[in-house]
Order: C-alpha cells, then sequence, then structure tokens
C-alpha cells in the first residue's frame, strides 16, 4: 500500500532532475556511486546526498559485492507508483468518456444531424 507520506517523498525525489537522471541510468542496472557521478558536474559527496534521498523515498537500495556497494532500483516501488498513477488515469479517462457522452448529447438536442454528420452520414442520403 502507498501511503501519502510515502508518496511525497517518491515525488518529492523525483522532482530533481539529477535524481531522475540516476533512476533513468539504474534502470539499465546497477551502478557504483563513481559510476553514477560520471555524467554529472558534481563530486561524489554531492551524488551521495541524491542517492540518500532516493534511499530514503525506497527507490533504490544498496547492495553489497566484495568492497563495491553497486545502487539498484527497487522495482516493488516503481511498482507501487505505477499502479497509484494507473487508478487516477482510469478515473480521468471515465470522468472524460463522460464529458464526451454529455458533449455528445447536447449537440444531438441542438441539432439533430450533428451526430449523423460527424460519422461521416449526411442528412438525406
Amino acid at each position: 500500500m502507498v501511503t501519502d507520506d510515502s508518496l511525497d517523498a517518491v515525488f518529492a525525489a523525483l522532482a530533481d532532475p539529477t535524481r531522475r537522471a540516476i533512476v533513468e541510468r539504474l534502470a539499465g542496472g546497477t551502478a557504483s556511486v563513481m559510476e553514477l557521478a560520471e555524467p554529472f558536474n558534481m563530486s561524489q559527496p554531492a551524488i551521495s546526498k541524491h542517492l540518500k534521498v532516493l534511499e530514503r523515498a525506497g527507490l533504490i537500495s544498496q547492495g553489497r559485492d566484495a568492497q563495491r556497494r553497486p545502487r539498484q532500483l527497487r522495482l516493488e516501488r516503481l511498482d507501487q507508483l505505477s499502479q497509484w498513477i494507473e487508478t487516477y488515469r482510469q478515473n480521468l479517462e471515465a470522468t472524460y468518456v463522460g464529458l464526451e457522452n454529455y458533449l455528445q448529447t447536447l449537440q444531438a438536442k441542438e441539432d439533430p444531424h450533428a451526430h449523423l454528420s460527424a460519422r461521416g452520414h449526411r442528412p438525406g442520403k
């Protein structure tokens, strides 16, 4: 279950373009702090701060591979976020379908031939 607090943390973490780029990079597989820092013009401590924000939001985790501490995406967290977004997408889509039906009903009342011409039919044919 995704709570409001956890959603706030995820959206706040993803609000920063550097953190979004890190998430995008980790979508291709695990990476070390140094590997994640390469494309950015910032220090390792600055990247580490971004990683901590992503970790607190539950978007990434730190693994252990001998001396390396590779970061990886937490797919279950992204799945939770996707499910939350999908719920609202479906609700909005249903609202738009209802609105479209209502507008078509209004148009049909104003001009009974408008509905037919909208479908490519012409009155009298």
